[in-house]
C-alpha cells in the first residue's frame, strides 16, 4: 500500500514537472509578445513589425536644445524611422539605441544627432 502512494506521489510530481516546462517554453516561444523587445511576432511564419513609436515627439523632446532645430529634427526623423528609437535626453545616450548611433552619411560622419 505504501508503494502504491509513493509511486502516485511521483506520478504527481512528474505531471507538476513536465507541466511547469511546457508553461516555460510556450512563454519563451516567438509567437508570443514581450513587453520589452523591439520586435513583436504576427504569426507562425515569424513575420515581425517594429513597435510604433512618435517619431515628431521624440525628436521634438531630442532636439529642443539644437541650435539649428530643423537640420537636427530632420536627421532625427530619418534616423527614428529606419531605427524604430530614439536616444533619451537632448544629447548623449546612443548606447541605448545602437542602431541610431551607427548610421552614418555619405561622408562617413554620424548622421543622427
Amino acid at each position: 500500500m505504501k508503494l502504491f502512494f509513493i509511486f502516485v506521489a511521483l506520478i504527481l510530481l512528474l505531471q507538476v514537472y513536465l507541466g511547469h516546462s511546457v508553461i516555460n517554453s510556450a512563454a519563451n516561444s516567438p509567437a508570443n509578445i514581450d513587453e520589452e523587445s523591439d520586435l513583436v511576432a504576427i504569426d507562425k511564419k515569424h513575420h515581425y513589425h517594429h513597435k510604433k513609436i512618435n517619431c515628431g515627439y521624440a525628436c521634438s523632446r531630442r532636439c529642443r536644445k539644437s541650435s539649428r532645430k530643423n537640420v537636427c529634427h530632420r536627421a532625427c526623423k530619418t534616423c527614428c524611422s529606419r531605427c524604430h528609437c530614439v536616444p533619451p535626453g537632448t544629447y548623449g545616450n546612443k548606447q541605448l539605441c545602437p542602431c541610431y548611433a551607427s548610421l552614418r552619411t555619405h561622408g562617413n560622419k554620424l548622421k543622427c544627432p
